[in-house]
């Protein structure tokens, strides 16, 4: 070593001498920093469990207490809850914020989770014909009558559900949700309480807020279960097991009540229901370190109308608990925000059941999608709640496995219905239904139907269906309608009026035979086609001669129609439209007129529905009608005129006019609704309608296109009830200055 480096080394050593008390301070501060860092790390941060009780609607009030624990920035570890609370709490565990929760549950309507609600437009055709006739529907099996299990099957929960919960469809295990989360169940036929911790999960929420009676039980793992609430209402002692250090409780449960407030059955079962959650609840409170217990007097557990109510409720109790919640304050943590789930899905794989009676091919056509397609959660669900509709499953579940789709269909056992409905109009008079449906008859996806229709005119209506979903379903169906009535301006009744007659009392009869075949085309519209024999029987007593007989003829024609209808109500729609579209060609008959000629009947019905202003609505329809041929008969002319009668042959609804008193071989007619629901299901309406009615009104445009020949107003009341719509109308023309009311009572058929 030189010189000079022994010299450089001894300044570089007095210098680091000269600076040792910096670098000895400099590391204890270090060590100390880091001491504390790792004293600080070991302090254990307390486990907070929230408990969520039920109480069906009035759980609600749990959203507006999570709304609060939210914008404190505090953090649940872990969530229980029962019925209601399950729901809530489960959702809250899934990913969902208060605020989120609150948009989502405030809009729920008792009759969407009783009634298993889908919008009519979502049905398909027979569904949808079933609800716009039966009153009243009664199972039986081995001619007795079955009474249901409950009044709902809980499907609408369980679509909505499985919905909202689609983001964790692949969850198994609800500990490795974003929050873990279990709830609480009853083994109905042990009485033990059950805890589901584990499976599909919108299933364990729905067993867990099964009300008995109101929904039906739910199989899960060879257990039949019922709402939780029945054995554990309030599960905190769960959730003290499970670790938390620090419980904070929400309970909407209803405290017992005097002889004064019991009032009503409902109330006293409601009150039996309560003395075993009552008295464990004393325990159960030692048990909560932060007790909320929103106010819901005044609500039920069937409350849903007044979600908003109850929402803010609850939040407002929590407020009055800002105090012991600060402790937990988080400024720097915040519930992240769910993005909401995008409404449509890819279909994989479909699989399902084993079934014995019906075909896939039959489960496919009523789903109405195929594996490997997109679709919108509507229609996904619209499918399910297809396969519901057709009472051959006793339970339709789903679960997702990622992409593909199992589902879990029981076959009903019962095959044999009793239906019944009531009726009176202006031309078929006072009317009573029964109908006998029995399914699996002769072979698989089968179905037979039966109605006989008694009153001031005999009537029937037999269907026969192969039903075999996506390809063709093949059937048979006989129908014959009768009425009488007084007439002076159809079927050719004018050629028999002289001065001693200005009108004709007429005995009408139509009996049609048909065999068909139908599909399903682009997924909505019903197409099909085949050959009817009709018998069309015209007589009157009072024709000024010895036979009374006008018409009296067999015919046979090919026939072809084309079908849509998504309107959400038959007789008072908001939304939706229809398209209906028929063609006859009629080649041959017995011809009792010897008059007959081939000919062809093609006519098209539309009609639109659409919501301006709330609860006021609008319909606009257009229709009309031809016949392609030089037949002279007419006998199956277009007849317009009256109000709330089935359609039969080419007889046509028309205000201003007297039932059947216009009358030509082609015919066009646009009309327009104006209706107001004024009160829950009371509705006032006001109809203008316009026709052009002729003989081959469509050999020149001038004539079809001029300003209409006809017109009439209606103006009226209507009242959607059980049986059907309740109608008084008044109607006028300002051409022939003709008024009067008619009255309707009932669902039309």
């Amino acid at each position: 070593m030189t010189k000079s480096q022994v010299k450089s080394k001894k300044k570089q050593v007095n210098y680091l001498y000269g600076r040792l008390p910096c670098i000895i301070l400099f590391t204890w501060i270090f060590l100390l920093g880091s001491f504390t860092t790792q004293a600080q790390d070991t302090i254990k941060k307390p486990k907070i469990g929230l408990v969520l009780s039920g109480g069906g609607a009035k759980g609600l009030a749990h959203i507006g207490v999570l709304k609060v624990i939210d914008s404190l920035g505090i953090k649940i570890d872990y969530i229980g809850g029962t019925s209601m609370g399950a729901i809530v709490g489960g959702m809250y565990a899934s990913g969902y914020t208060g605020k989120q929760l609150d948009s989502i549950f405030k809009t729920l309507t008792i009759d969407d989770l009783v009634q298993d609600n889908i919008p009519r437009k979502s049905k398909i055709l027979i569904n949808k014909r079933n609800d716009d006739i039966y009153a009243l529907v009664l199972p039986f099996k081995k001619l007795k009558l079955e009474t249901p299990n409950a009044l709902s099957k809980g499907l609408y929960n369980f679509n909505f559900l499985s919905k909202i919960s689609y983001h964790v469809r692949n969850t198994r295990d609800f500990k490795k949700l974003p929050i873990p989360f279990f709830c609480m169940a009853t083994d109905i036929e042990t009485g033990q309480q059950v805890v589901l911790d584990k499976g599909i999960f919108p299933q364990a929420l729905v067993a867990s807020s099964s009300i008995p009676s109101i929904f039906y039980p739910i199989e899960i793992d060879g257990k039949l279960l019922i709402d939780g609430g029945v054995t554990n209402n309030y599960p905190v002692e769960k959730l003290r097991e499970l670790g938390v250090d620090f419980v904070i409780g929400v309970d909407v449960q209803e405290e017992l009540k005097t002889r004064k407030d019991l009032q009503g059955i409902t109330t006293i079962f409601g009150q039996i229901s309560n003395f075993n959650t009552q008295s464990q609840m004393e325990s159960k409170r030692k048990l909560t370190d932060i007790y909320i217990k929103p106010n819901i007097k005044g609500f039920n557990v069937l409350s849903f109308e007044n979600g908003k109510k109850i929402i803010e409720n609850g939040e407002n109790e929590a407020r009055k608990f800002l105090k012991e919640l600060a402790v937990f304050q988080n400024n720097d943590y915040q519930k992240p925000q769910l993005t909401p789930v995008k409404d449509s899905i890819y279909v994989g794989n479909i699989g399902f059941t084993e079934l014995k009676n019906y075909t896939r091919a039959y489960v496919l056509g009523k789903l109405r999608f195929k594996p490997n397609t997109k679709i919108s959660f509507q229609d996904f669900q619209n499918g399910i709640q297809n396969l519901n509709n057709t009472q051959n499953f006793s339970s339709v579940r789903y679960q997702f496995n990622d992409k593909d789709i199992f589902i879990a269909l029981r076959e009903n056992k019962i095959n044999t219905f009793l239906k019944f409905a009531l009726h009176f109009d202006e031309l078929y008079k006072s009317s009573a239904l029964i109908n006998i449906t029995h399914k699996k008859l002769f072979s698989k996806n089968d179905m037979v139907s039966l109605d006989v229709i008694l009153g001031d005119n005999f009537r029937y209506d037999f269907n026969y269906l192969i039903d075999n979903g996506y390809y063709f379903s093949f059937g048979i169906s006989s129908n014959l309608n009768k009425f009488n009535k007084n007439i002076n301006n159809a079927f050719g009744i004018e050629n028999y009026l002289n001065n001693n007659f200005d009108k004709i009392n007429l005995d009408y009869s139509s009996l049609s035979n048909k065999i068909f075949v139908q599909t399903v085309f682009l997924r909505k519209y019903n197409i099909g086609g085949g050959l009817e024999l009709q018998q069309l029987s015209l007589k009157s007593e009072n024709l000024p001669r010895a036979n009374k007989t006008i018409e009296d003829s067999n015919y046979l024609s090919f026939f072809g129609y084309l079908n849509h209808d998504t309107f959400d109500n038959k007789f008072f729609p908001k939304r939706g439209w229809y398209f209906k579209s028929n063609f006859n060609y009629y080649f041959d008959s017995s011809d009792y007129t010897n008059q007959f000629n081939k000919f062809s009947i093609a006519k098209a019905d539309m009609a639109i529905a659409f919501t301006p202003l709330k609860k006021l609505s609008i319909t606009i329809q257009n229709e009309g009608g031809f016949k392609v041929g030089y037949s002279s008969l007419p006998y199956f002319d277009f007849v317009l005129g009256g109000y709330g009668f089935k359609d039969t042959n080419n007889i046509r609804p028309f205000y201003g006019y007297d039932f059947l008193g216009l009358s030509g071989n082609s015919y066009v007619k646009a009309s327009s609704v104006v209706d107001y629901e004024f009160y829950k299901k009371n509705h006032i309406n006001f109809t203008y309608n316009a026709s052009i009615v002729g003989n081959f009104i469509f050999n020149s445009t001038k004539t079809w296109l001029n300003k209409p020949s006809f017109t009439g107003f209606g103006l009226g009341y209507g009242l959607e009830t059980l049986v059907g719509p309740v109608e008084i109308k008044y109607t006028w023309s300002p051409e022939t200055h003709f008024s009067a009311f008619w009255f309707n009572l009932g669902f039309i058929f």
